[in-house]
């Protein structure tokens, strides 16, 4: 049986990290063991960004509702209460959707939402 050398995969893995390091600046981009060092760094960051993302949506799609609601008359934790218990089942980025594109829709939503609490 043949010795197989790992050159080419060596090289293949390398110059995959050295493409994901492009437009970096300096030494990051050229020298491999810089390069890896920021990828691993850049991956570490997109993984927490992307979790960051997921937040910093919901948290704009519930400024949106509870804006909405306070000019229907409710606040936000008991629309969203009387949503429930009316067995109302749309996601927040639906609703924040219906809050900023279509208020009429969101005014029978937090009417229907009044009348399952009373």
């Amino acid at each position: 049986m043949a010795r197989v050398k790992g050159a080419m995969m060596t090289r293949k893995r390398r110059n995959k990290v050295l493409k994901l390091a492009k437009g970096y600046w300096g030494a990051k981009s050229k020298h491999f063991k810089m390069a890896n060092q920021a990828v691993m760094k850049s991956g570490a960051y997109a993984y927490t960004g992307r979790k960051l993302k997921k937040r910093d949506f919901r948290r704009l799609w519930i400024t949106r509702i509870s804006a909405a609601c306070k000019l229907n008359g409710m606040n936000y934790s008991t629309f969203m209460n009387g949503l429930k218990k009316s067995n109302v089942a749309i996601d927040r980025k639906m609703l924040a959707e219906m809050a900023v594109n279509n208020k009429e829709a969101f005014t029978q939503l937090t009417e229907m939402a009044k009348k399952a609490l009373a």
